[in-house]
């Protein structure tokens, strides 16, 4: 090639170059479903803020809090979130009807952090019926791990199987001839805790075994009756697989009895308020399963997380207890779907916000212990599998070091 020839090609490359860089680029198309747009994103939740659960209402005011901050701060790419949490009272009927009410007057992009297992139960059909996101749910039952039949479902705490057996594994570690005693709410939640502890009793073969069950319903005005039962079945381990009213109502009874067992509370009931109510002398000594941070426990004074949800609860919430760990797990999901919406960029379609939901494993909420994250993928909607045991002292909970993996 002649040197000509080379010059005219160089100078045609150099304005090719100039011309493309002058032509406007075209930006990527944005994609809607109902309750998104340029402007603003809709979600919801069902919890109750009145009833048996209505401690757990606490969760609908952080998210409150949180999306209120967030605007105040220009939102989530540029978009304002419009968030709404109706009362449920943790009742299935009434979680249909509020579900109905944000999925078809409302016109909301997803729901997040709606909480019970009945509850959920009742809408868990008609949500994937209808292809909107039932995400980070306060349920850690079984059911929500079902990606192939109800891939719009995703529980926010761990499994109840999973909590169950590592729970029963360390009794066999420190009791291979334990006598045990169980207490169960008498739904889905209690038994999804129920059989797979006493299927790990059944596998060790040893001479551990459960010698007492009693069940009771969230309707009942006490458990006196089942705890006094199970006092006498010379049992040396309770497992106690209660929520709210009736955990605080349980741990206060058996001390009152004298009983002195080992004791097992599930995760979802270690919150300070509820071990307050029931006399932080009498919960010394009992044993749970942890992946949060003690949001009342001086060690984590100086933690940023923490430090970032006390901002936010002395501006929005101050009548929130300042070390109210249902509030902090409340403000750790509000992140986690804030991020779920950030990682949508303007793709904000239902489909999208569940495929964003599905690849969060790796992300660790606010409210999580350092070495604990999500671990969903789109094949495995097991939320959480690294966990960690504590022991409250009477004071605060001592975290094991070793985190266990199932």
């Amino acid at each position: 090639m002649n040197p000509r020839s080379k010059s005219v090609l160089a100078s045609s490359a150099v304005l090719s170059a100039l011309l493309l860089a002058a032509t406007p680029s075209v930006a990527a198309e944005k994609k809607y479903d109902p309750g998104a747009s340029d402007t603003e994103i809709k979600i919801g939740q069902t919890v109750p803020h009145s009833g048996p659960g209505s401690l757990y209402g606490v969760l609908g005011r952080v998210g409150e809090a949180y999306f209120e901050m967030l605007n105040e701060k220009g939102g989530i790419n540029g978009r304002k979130v419009r968030f709404f949490t109706k009362d449920d009272a943790y009742s299935a009927p009434k979680a249909v009807e509020a579900t109905r009410q944000l999925v078809e007057q409302e016109e909301v992009l997803a729901l997040y952090g709606s909480l019970g297992t009945a509850p959920q139960t009742a809408v868990h059909k008609y949500l994937n019926s209808k292809g909107v996101p039932q995400l980070l749910l306060n349920t850690g039952a079984s059911k929500w791990n079902d990606p192939k039949h109800f891939k719009w479902t995703l529980a926010g705490l761990p499994l109840y199987p999973t909590e169950a057996r590592i729970l029963a594994k360390y009794v066999l570690s420190v009791k291979p001839d334990a006598k045990v005693a169980i207490l169960y709410q008498n739904d889905d939640f209690g038994r999804d805790f129920l059989g797979p502890f006493k299927k790990v009793l059944e596998n060790a073969g040893g001479k551990a075994k459960v010698v007492a069950e009693a069940s009771y319903d969230l309707t009942d005005p006490t458990i006196d009756s089942q705890l006094i039962n199970l006092s006498k079945s010379g049992a040396d381990v309770f497992y106690n697989i209660t929520t709210g009213k009736a955990t605080s109502q349980s741990i206060r009874k058996v001390a009152e009895l004298g009983w002195k067992p080992l004791q097992l509370l599930s995760a979802g009931s270690t919150g300070r308020s509820i071990l307050h109510a029931a006399g932080f002398d009498n919960a010394k000594g009992i044993v749970a399963i942890s992946y949060v941070k003690d949001i009342g426990s001086p060690k984590y004074a100086n933690d940023s997380d923490v430090k970032a949800f006390e901002a936010l609860r002395e501006k929005y919430l101050p009548n929130v207890a300042a070390d109210n760990s249902i509030a902090f797990a409340g403000y750790g999901q509000a992140a986690a779907m804030a991020e779920i919406l950030r990682r949508c960029g303007d793709n904000l379609t239902r489909a999208n916000v569940l495929k964003q939901a599905s690849m969060l494993g790796g992300f660790r909420a606010p409210h999580m212990l350092d070495d604990v994250s999500y671990s969903y993928s789109p094949t495995d909607y097991t939320s959480i599998k690294t966990l960690h045991t504590m022991e409250f002292d009477g004071k605060e909970w001592q975290i094991s070091e070793k985190a266990v993996t199932e």
